[in-house]
């Protein structure tokens, strides 16, 4: 069975340099190392960066873990597909199927592991994986109906986010004032103590929103242009 290839579309801050250590990765990596092994190192790096969140409620060290498993995480995610185009092993049924899975899974692991922590609350972490997968969704649509496959918006991908959170966790880490802070606000009545993390998660929450909402409405403009309503005869 012959699927089309989407044309993958990335141009985030780092994309370049990016590009170039994956390449030089996949080049030097040994033969029996395939993609299906990155894409268990990456369930694995988000397994770690979630039980790293989890553990912050018996210490704030244990970011270094979370820290380490979303390096894990971009390394397994990045090379699965880098592998697979340079040693022209493409499979893109198989990979896109697995690709979209596994992404879907490794940001519950991720997110939900935040929720658990003491940094950020449960609703803020839940509200960010809703938009992630709204994100996804339109990306799937777009890939089958426009043949594009979006990786990043307004110069930002998932390394860039990952890098973000990292810097985050560091600073969480060793400037305690950041940890100890607490905000209180009042949600239908009911008072809510929020974070830095939940800010940092809501400020993330903004930007995944507001991508996903410039995206649509662009390609709405987009479709409906190359499919108007049928005339009346």
């Amino acid at each position: 069975m012959q699927i089309k290839q989407s044309i993958r579309i990335q141009t985030s801050v780092l994309n370049g340099l990016e590009k170039r250590v994956l390449v030089w990765f996949a080049n030097h990596l040994p033969r029996w190392v395939n993609s299906d092994m990155m894409t268990a190192i990456g369930v694995f790096g988000a397994f770690l960066c979630g039980l790293g969140f989890v553990l912050t409620n018996y210490g704030i060290k244990w970011l270094w873990l979370s820290s380490v498993g979303l390096v894990l995480n971009w390394f397994g995610d990045s090379l699965d597909g880098t592998i697979a185009r340079v040693r022209n092993q493409q499979r893109p049924l198989y990979g896109y199927y697995l690709d979209h899975n596994i992404d879907t899974i490794n940001e519950a692991l991720m997110f939900i592991g935040a929720g658990l922590s003491p940094l950020m609350n449960m609703s803020v972490a839940l509200a960010c994986y809703a938009a992630y997968l709204a994100l996804t969704v339109y990306v799937s649509i777009n890939a089958h109906i426009k043949s594009e496959f979006k990786l990043t918006y307004g110069k930002m991908g998932p390394t860039e986010f990952r890098l973000i959170i990292i810097i985050s966790q560091i600073l969480l880490m060793y400037i305690p004032a950041l940890t100890a802070y607490r905000g209180q606000v009042m949600i239908f009545d009911e008072p809510m103590v929020y974070g830095t993390l939940d800010l940092i998660g809501l400020g993330i929450l903004c930007l995944l929103v507001l991508m996903y909402l410039v995206s649509f409405i662009k390609d709405a403009i987009w479709f409906a242009k190359r499919d108007p309503l049928p005339q009346k005869e």
